[in-house]
């Protein structure tokens, strides 16, 4: 059995507030490491094409206010 099957089955047992909690902090966790990735990605440029395709429709008037 691998690592990823024993968590599984440990969350599969847990109480209803345990569970809650779990959530809650994997959601935080994941946030925090999407945010990471996130920055990553900037710093390294490979969102560059995108910010400026988005800049360029901008100033052409082609975005509309949310």
């Amino acid at each position: 059995m691998s690592t990823v099957d024993e968590i599984e089955d440990a969350i599969r047992k847990l109480p209803d507030e345990d569970l809650a909690a779990l959530r809650a902090w994997f959601a935080e966790f994941d946030a925090a490491v999407w945010d990471r990735q996130l920055e990553r990605d900037v710093a390294e440029g490979r969102l560059d094409a995108l910010a400026d395709e988005a800049l360029r429709d901008w100033r052409e008037g082609r975005c509309t206010d949310l």
